[in-house]
């Protein structure tokens, strides 16, 4: 048996571009995609923290250091620049993989500069 697992996290990124007339997918800066591990062309969940919108993509490379979150294509609807999104990866994994699982979840400031990595989500006080 798999199961579904959130394999990386790009936890408030700053939309640089949105590209109606761009073919699709969401160009993200290449250093950015390695350091997480998301390959290019793999599926994407982006969820649009300005605007509530949630949405499926793919991942393209985008110059490396440039910092860039292009939104492409038809989902340049659902984003504009400044708006702060999450996207997320899922992979499936086996029950012996998950002994060891850890996601990679990167922060992000204003300027799309990493500020701190972890392997898990901090549990807050309520």
């Amino acid at each position: 048996m798999q199961t579904t697992m959130l394999k990386a996290k790009l936890h408030r990124a700053t939309v640089t571009h949105a590209e109606l007339g761009y073919e699709g997918s969401c160009a993200i800066d290449t250093r950015i995609l390695d350091f997480a591990g998301i390959k290019e062309y793999e599926q994407i969940q982006i969820y649009n923290i300005t605007n509530g919108e949630r949405f499926t993509t793919y991942a393209i490379r985008a110059e490396e250091n440039s910092k860039i979150f292009s939104i492409n294509g038809a989902a340049a609807r659902k984003a504009c620049p400044g708006d702060l999104i999450i996207v997320c990866a899922f992979a499936a994994y086996t029950e012996a993989e998950l002994i060891n699982f850890k996601p990679t979840l990167v922060y992000f400031d204003e300027y799309n500069a990493m500020i701190r990595s972890a392997q898990a989500i901090p549990i807050q006080a309520a």
